[in-house]
């Protein structure tokens, strides 16, 4: 149906009522508003986004995600000029990365294709930036005219870039031969969504002061100039890309040359139909001219497109079941083909309007009829069957008669089905994995359903039960032939077996022929909430069949589908309203996901065993479907249970759960396996054995130990555990979060030392103990915790000479005796090593800890009892200057104290004074007691944990990575040409420029932080791009990484820039 402002623009009596375009522009006035038409651009420029990342790799990947993240953070702190900027910074050094990354010229083997490619992405990436531009509120308030001009090229060069880049990913998957036709039918997509005049989303639109309703031609977006190159491009793109890439054999055959006849005319065809959306709005407001325009052209057309298919489709791979001999088929097929298109095109043009088109059409539906029943050999016995199955179909669509309808398909019925067994029923062949018998049936059942679904549709409201059962009945009768088709190619005749592939593209058509119907009887109001549910689950569960080979995936997805997508779409208008789930259907619906994830198992285990090339573990099938499951609970928390903290965490906790089993893969008892045939029969493969023989596996069970930890401690930060505000409970939990990790580490590092495993796991429970109590003290422990932390101190020399004698005596008690006594010295300088090597690794890390939270919690003391000074001398000072501002200050420092605990300030200077000297002692552990090698490695990190450091921390990072890359280079690293691209200096040269280039953002930052020197935010962020080439062009991983750092440096620094700005206006 046209749109109202078409349809008007359409009407020849309203030609005197256009506005001119003065008081047009005057009453188009802009109107800031969000971007009506990002749908239509996201289906567009979103797969085009998708393919060029492909192409890039994971250059282009990692470039964009980091200036994609950097400008989300931007936007969430309300900068959003810098959100902005980042955006198009992002787009900007991911098209750099793509030219450096891909390589265009060499797979196209060409130059200009080369060339003409890499400007076709760097286009697309333009229009991608356009179209994040216009989500920017400001940018439409601070630049209208910029606003406009952007929603305008959009639409203007969108369908030249997406109909290119489409054909160009169809062409790579599935071959070069039909490309013009890909193209062609791209082109005809986006010129509809396109091309059709629509109105603009930043122009006020007072539809009330408009003459009859006319939308005046300043408010639609693209101009008749965009109008026109739109229609050139639809028409002779196609025909032109044909005949440059087959310009050698265009005029070889007659198909040849219905090719080229066929690219003009069927898009030709379809921009005649559009007219009547209004498409050909440039070429003149006269209704009658353009009606007389279709006509004319249409026929022509019609024509010429008709007798093309005849020859280049029909006859050619349809001529087995012509019946007729020659000439006489010629002349048939011709009638058939030719008066069926003129009665749809009549039909689609609104021709039948009176009493002679009515019999005109009627006569022409039975002549059709009967032809194309002669035609594919029906007797002529039952010749009048076809033709008062055509009367009645004429009926029907001339006087909208229900029962002609139910004629038409009760006699059609008769005529598929007396085709099916006529050609296919005494064939002897297996087909899609059954008798071909079957198939036929399954084949005509979908047929007589396709047949009546559109007259069941048409029935009273009362009475749509009926097309919704009809519409989901052929649904899954669909995905069941498609599924047979995808899953079992195999073709049997009489012993000899043919390979059959039923094509990709089918599927994809199918499913989006039913999602674009189901949409439409949606809107229509012929089906329910719950059919557009069904349905959409039922199609969608089809594209599943493409990247998993599983028989039974079509159902398990369809199913996992059904138990997910109701609050997106059966609870879609209720969650909007405000009427949320109940908590009791919230559980069930949470334990209906769970079931669908265990029904869809086979299906992830089949996934992961194609991913890994091998069978996965149990644990890591577990993690997958605990992930699987509350990743699939997300739309039911978000949309109806919002509110509810609770309900959050619980879900983060089981994601967590999942992808903890995933990376630990722990080991999982029998009794909660359920292992199918499938399953069984993948895991009794002997191929691992036979190559590798039988390998002594290394436990596994600690690491349920791991997750325990983690969990626990994933469940204190979400409050799930309130260890914040009960002692007792932190007791318990710190001690339980001691024994874990001291039983893994003993299990998973120090299992032959048993005498090791109660120290080790001492010392774990104190640091345990001392880092809850640290963060979250209560009254007595200020004065237990030094006693802690002398304890661990003391355990360390024990515990590390425990371990080397342990070490020592067991090599050799083992094999002492048999070993002379060089390798007898060998072995115990190895040993002690070892020694040395895992457990001084592990109090490293302990004292690390313990160093960061004592440095943490004394900062953040320090700032409470400043803000606290700080409040008192300006509340004492604003006393004698104004008396109304002295109770809000009262008020601030009430509510400051009342959330410093009582001991924190007044006790700390009596009973905390431990904590600087404990941190410093620890730094000092971890400092002196790490080998060589752990020294060069941290060196620069410990200072930083110094109280009364010399140096800024921010500065170790940059200052160990470069000192690094001076000892790879000059002492002893002889690999370091390789490392950095090659042994010529050239590169050194370069690297050594890239580097220098991410100083600037490096000194800025530790001068604002160290010495507290503002600088412009213009300054910082002027060394931003001076840490782009370091990121994208060098050969050295510790320099890229400096350049991250000097990015996060510089945004942090303008952050909190902005941030004391805005704090000091909001204080003034």
């Amino acid at each position: 149906m046209m749109p109202p402002e078409i349809q008007s623009r359409q009407n020849p009596n309203r030609n005197s009522h256009i506005l001119s375009p003065s008081s047009a522009s005057s009453r188009s006035r802009f109107s800031a508003s969000s971007f009506a038409h990002n749908t239509r651009i996201a289906l567009a420029l979103a797969p085009c986004a998708a393919f060029l990342l492909d192409l890039g790799g994971a250059p282009v990947v990692a470039t964009l995600t980091l200036g994609l993240m950097i400008a989300y953070i931007l936007d969430s702190l309300n900068f959003k000029p810098g959100a902005f900027f980042g955006v198009w910074a992002s787009l900007i050094a991911a098209q750099v990365a793509f030219f450096f990354s891909s390589s265009l010229i060499l797979t196209f083997n060409s130059i200009p294709l080369g060339l003409l490619a890499a400007l076709l992405c760097a286009q697309t990436n333009f229009l991608i930036g356009a179209w994040a531009s216009l989500q920017f509120k400001w940018v439409q308030l601070e630049n209208p005219t910029i606003v406009l001009a952007l929603e305008r090229l959009l639409f203007a060069c969108v369908p030249f870039a997406a109909s290119s880049i489409f054909t160009w990913a169809t062409t790579a998957a599935v071959g070069m031969q039909h490309a013009a036709y890909y193209l062609m039918i791209f082109n005809c997509v986006f010129y509809w969504m396109f091309a059709i005049p629509r109105t603009s989303s930043f122009k006020a639109k007072q539809e009330a002061k408009y003459h009859g309703g006319e939308v005046p031609d300043d408010n639609f977006i693209l101009t008749p100039l965009e109008g026109c190159f739109h229609t050139l491009n639809l028409l002779f793109f196609p025909l032109v890309f044909h005949v440059s890439s087959h310009y050698s054999v265009i005029f070889s055959s007659a198909a040849s040359v219905c090719d080229l006849l066929l690219l003009f005319f069927i898009p030709f065809l379809f921009q005649l139909y559009a007219s009547t959306r209004g498409a050909l709005w440039w070429v003149t407001k006269n209704a009658n001219q353009l009606h007389s325009i279709r006509v004319v052209n249409g026929a022509v057309a019609l024509i010429v497109v008709v007798i093309c298919l005849e020859f280049r489709v029909v006859f050619h791979s349809f001529g087995r079941y012509i019946q007729v001999p020659s000439p006489l088929n010629y002349l048939l097929v011709t009638v058939t083909m030719l008066g069926g298109a003129a009665g749809a095109g009549a039909s689609a043009l609104g021709m039948i309007s009176d009493a002679f088109s009515s019999v005109a059409f009627t006569a022409l539906a039975v002549t059709v009829s009967s032809a194309g029943a002669i035609v594919v050999g029906f007797p002529l016995l039952f010749l009048p069957l076809p033709a008062v199955a055509g009367f009645y179909f004429a009926c029907f669509v001339t006087k909208k008669s229900l029962p002609s309808y139910f004629a038409f398909v009760v006699l059609g019925s008769l005529m598929v089905t007396w085709f099916v067994l006529h050609n296919f029923w005494d064939l002897n062949i297996w087909l899609a994995g059954m008798p071909l018998k079957s198939f036929c049936k399954l084949i005509v059942a979908n047929v007589i359903l396709a047949m009546a679904v559109p007259g069941l549709a048409l029935l009273p409201p009362k009475l749509h039960f009926l097309a919704e059962i009809g519409l989901i009945s052929h649904a899954m009768l669909l995905c069941h032939i498609e599924n047979r088709f995808f899953n079992y190619p195999g073709l049997y005749f009489y012993g000899m077996e043919e390979d059959v592939m039923y094509p990709s593209y089918m599927v994809i058509l199918t499913t989006f022929v039913g999602l674009a119907l189901v949409r439409r009887l949606s809107v229509d109001h012929r089906i329910g909430s719950k059919a557009v549910w069904i349905l959409t689950c039922l199609y969608s569960s089809k594209l599943s069949m493409l990247f998993i080979s599983s028989k039974p995936v079509v159902w398990v997805s369809a199913v996992l589908l059904l138990a997910v997508t109701p609050p997106l779409l059966l609870y879609k208008e209720k969650s909007q309203t405000g009427s949320k789930m109940k908590p009791w259907q919230g559980y069930a619906h949470a334990g209906v996901v769970a079931l669908s994830v265990w029904f869809f198992r086979e299906t992830i285990f089949e996934a992961l065993q194609w991913w890994n090339g091998r069978a996965p573990s149990d644990g890591l099938l577990f993690g997958f479907c605990i992930a699987l499951t509350g990743l699939a609970c997300v739309p039911i928390v978000a949309l109806h249970f919002s509110h509810v903290l609770s309900a959050k965490r619980c879900l983060v906790l089981v994601v967590a759960t999942g992808l903890l089993f995933i990376l630990l893969q722990p080991p999982i008892p029998v009794a909660w396996t359920y292992r199918s045939d499938i399953i069984r029969a993948a895991r009794q493969s002997s191929d691992d054995i036979s190559i590798y023989g039988f390998m002594a596996s290394k436990p596994t069970w600690p690491s349920w130990l791991l997750i325990v930890a983690i969990l626990l401690t994933l469940a204190a930060v979400t409050s799930i555990i309130p260890i914040k505000y009960v002692v007792e409970l932190r007791t318990f939990y710190s001690l339980a979060i001691g024994i874990a990790l001291g039983v893994y580490i003993s299990a998973e590092y120090f299992l032959q030392a048993a005498v090791l495993h109660a120290l080790i796991v001492v010392t774990m429970v104190c640091t345990s103990v001392f880092v809850v109590f640290t963060h979250f003290p209560s009254a007595s422990s200020t004065k237990l915790l030094p006693w802690v932390f002398a304890l661990l101190v003391a355990l360390f020399p024990v515990t590390y000479l425990l371990e080397g004698q342990v070490r020592i005596k067991s090599i050799l008690g083992d094999e002492g005796a048999d070993l002379a006594e060089e390798d007898r010295k060998l072995t115990t300088l190895l040993a002690v090593e070892g020694a040395r090597t895992s457990l001084l690794g592990l109090y490293a890390a302990i004292f690390m800890l313990i160093a960061l939270e004592v440095k943490f919690e004394l900062a953040s003391l320090m700032r409470e009892k400043a803000l606290e000074r700080g409040g008192i001398r300006h509340s004492q000072s604003s006393q004698s200057s104004s008396s109304n501002f002295a109770p809000r200050m009262r008020f601030m420092q009430q509510r400051r104290a009342s959330t410093v605990p009582t001991f924190t300030i007044k006790r700390m200077a009596a009973e905390g004074a431990w904590m600087p000297a404990v941190g410093n002692v620890a730094t000092i552990m971890c400092f002196r007691h790490l080998p060589d090698i752990e020294r060069q490695s941290d060196w620069g990190l410990k200072p930083s944990y110094l109280l009364p450091g010399s140096y800024p921390p921010a500065s170790q990072p940059g200052l160990r990575f470069c000192c690094s890359i001076w000892e790879e280079i000059w002492h002893g690293n002889t690999g370091w040409g390789i490392e950095i691209g090659g042994p010529d200096w050239f590169f050194a040269v370069k690297n050594l420029a890239i580097l220098i280039l991410t100083f600037p953002s490096h000194i800025l930052f530790n001068r604002f932080v160290w010495s507290c020197t503002k600088e412009t935010n213009s300054s910082a962020l002027i060394t931003l791009p001076l840490n782009l080439p370091s990121i994208i062009i060098s050969d050295i991983m510790k320099i890229r990484i400096l350049g991250c750092l000097g990015i996060i440096y510089t945004i942090a620094q303008t952050l909190v820039s902005r941030q004391q700005y805005i704090s000091g206006m909001k204080y003034i």
